[in-house]
């Protein structure tokens, strides 16, 4: 009588594959004999084409899909880096929308894959598959089938690096250490993207389309004695312990923001020569991807927080090593009025800028800074984009408390500007028209702020960097305004001088006439924003003092504990709140950021 043996072809050395064999002495029941274990080789099942084991399968795709999400959304984030020149030429076929969040799961997917697939394989007594010393075939005379059969180990042991790269990488950055790790991070996830292709093509070439059919044409893992049990249900419940206890370990281990009850609550102008600041805890943030700061685009933040019952004050210092308050600027030619400084009308000015500060309040520690983060050209399907492309703030409904300190926009005179992060709004018809800035949820609180531009609006389809802009009013008394202005420097990375004051108020100025612009010579320099009428409202609920001295901003602020806004988020006892900051180095949105929130906990 005749029966199956198998044998386990050396040309296969990523998958289990299956070959029908006839001769006398073999296992028709798919268990090997004492001789094909010691040798590796495994039963047949008899099948014309090969084809993997359940098991291989499924976390094979399980891994496949994950790592290409990871990919995607990586180089989506990558993309709005300006330096990211193959990122933003793939951006047409990237994924759009709250990014952060696919980002992050599939990262911890990939966790799961990779610890599943190690102990399948150890359990299974599958690692003869990808062995290295399978490599040698290279170095001898062999078939193309057996040589690329140990390209495809070696492309093995290149995923598995990039897989511990990324990961080490990701992780770090995720804990906010930036710098050169973004650019290994970026390089890998670029390999890994290569390596898809590479291993399809050796797959291809090793057994043609069968070979690659076979991960879509699963079967049962054949037994022998090397097996331990349960080899896939081990590998998955050990897969979601790790991922467990790294999401347990990343919560427990957050930064948390103590406020504590104070007597008597500090004054602002003290910044932190009050002495009530050197008792409150501190914490500190790693903020990265930015822009400017010195060449590096990170800044290292402080915050501490305190209350008296009736406010709350929170003390910011932060690096940055310019003082900048030029927002701007506009320089008086033979044609007319031109702005100093790029890119005005899709609000993406990266050179002649204010320094700005926020930081956000939100009920939900959701990635993507509580949600709020959503990249792409037009992340609403039925509502416009942003005007640089890079995408818009808003949330799936809740509320999200924003603060934002504006050197020359009224930060440097008291004012915090409240603000929030909401659901996206229906657009003004100029937002519509792109004639001014939508912002999806991302608003002004109820109320007035004083600052307006110097300048008449225009459509970036109509901007053209050579053409006159429209100044809205001119210095009453130049002297004075130059004055204030201080000392001018072309380099937008330079410091402007202590105290100088890059903005007009409606007294120090007059309504733009050709008359008073006749009196202004050539090469004149003017502010680029307007101080007119009062803060009022909602939007006036946060006060503040800040200054700039040896490469650092310091900005104390306060608000009530509880405002009765729905726009607000109240400091009250036993209500947890997750923070994140940003910082602005003379920039309009290229912000820095951090991805792990700070949790806020209020002390009765």
């Amino acid at each position: 009588m005749q029966h199956l043996t198998i044998g386990v072809e050396m040309s296969d050395l990523t998958h289990v594959t299956f070959r029908s064999t006839l001769s006398p002495g073999g296992l028709a029941s798919g268990k090997a004999t004492d001789s094909q274990v010691k040798s590796g080789e495994r039963p047949s099942r008899g099948f014309e084409h090969p084809r993997s084991d359940i098991g291989t399968s499924l976390l094979h795709w399980a891994t496949a899909t994950t790592l290409l999400i990871s990919l995607l959304t990586g180089i989506r984030i990558a993309s709005d880096n300006p330096k990211a020149v193959i990122s933003k030429w793939l951006t047409p076929i990237l994924p759009q929308g709250e990014i952060w969040s696919w980002h992050f799961f599939a990262g911890l997917t990939l966790f799961f894959c990779a610890t599943s697939y190690l102990l399948y394989m150890r359990r299974s007594a599958l690692t003869r598959r990808a062995a290295p010393k399978r490599l040698k075939v290279l170095l001898l005379p062999a078939s193309r089938k057996l040589k690329f059969a140990a390209v495809n180990v070696a492309l093995h042991w290149v995923l598995y690096s990039l897989v511990v790269v990324m990961t080490g990488t990701g992780v770090a950055l995720y804990l906010g250490y930036g710098n050169w790790l973004i650019y290994i991070h970026s390089t890998a996830a670029f390999i890994a993207l290569g390596y898809i292709f590479a291993h399809v093509t050796s797959h291809y070439l090793m057994g043609g389309i069968w070979q690659l059919l076979r991960i879509v044409r699963p079967t049962k893992l054949v037994l022998t004695r090397a097996m331990r049990p349960r080899p896939l249900l081990i590998g998955i419940v050990g897969g979601v312990a790790v991922v467990a206890a790294l999401a347990g370990a990343d919560w427990l281990t957050r930064d948390t923001l103590i406020m504590r009850r104070v007597s008597t609550g500090p004054k602002l102008e003290r910044l932190l020569d009050d002495p009530v600041w050197a008792q409150a805890p501190v914490v500190r943030i790693r903020t990265f991807q930015g822009i400017n700061l010195g060449g590096t685009g990170e800044s290292l933040v402080e915050i501490r927080a305190v209350h008296d019952d009736k406010k709350a004050y929170f003390a910011f210092r932060w690096e940055d090593p310019s003082r900048s308050v030029r927002r701007l600027p506009v320089i008086k030619r033979a044609d007319g009025w031109h702005h100093i400084g790029n890119n005005p009308y899709i609000d993406d000015v990266t050179d002649f800028y204010e320094d700005k500060f926020a930081v956000i309040f939100s009920t939900t520690a959701q990635f993507g800074s509580g949600g709020v983060a959503h990249f792409g050209s037009k992340p609403l399907a039925n509502l416009p984009g942003s005007r640089n492309g890079r995408g818009l703030h808003y949330t799936d409904g809740h509320m999200v408390d924003m603060w934002q300190w504006k050197s020359s926009r009224g930060g440097l005179n008291g004012h915090v500007d409240d603000m929030y992060m909401g659901p996206p709004r229906a657009p003004t018809p100029d937002e519509a028209s792109q004639l001014a800035r939508y912002q999806g949820g991302y608003w002004g609180d109820p109320g007035n702020a004083y600052y307006v531009y110097n300048f008449e609006a225009l459509r970036p389809s109509e901007y053209q960097v050579s053409q006159p802009v429209h100044v809205k009013r001119l210095p009453k008394d130049l002297a004075v305004t130059e004055k204030a202005m201080g000392h001018w420097d072309p380099n937008p990375d330079a410091s402007v001088d202590d105290g100088s004051i890059w903005w007009m108020t409606e007294d120090d100025s007059v309504p733009y006439s050709p008359e008073a612009d006749a009196k202004i010579p050539l090469g004149t320099i003017i502010p680029g924003v307007l101080h007119l009428g009062k803060y009022s409202g909602d939007r006036n609920d946060v006060s503040g003092a800040a200054h700039w001295q040896d490469g650092h901003w310091t900005l104390v602020a306060s608000r009530n504990l509880i405002t009765g806004s729905k726009y607000d988020q109240d400091f009250v006892p036993g209500r947890s709140l997750y923070i994140w900051v940003a910082v602005f180095d003379h920039t309009q949105t290229r912000h820095t950021r951090h991805p792990r929130p700070v949790r806020l906990v209020v002390q009765e």
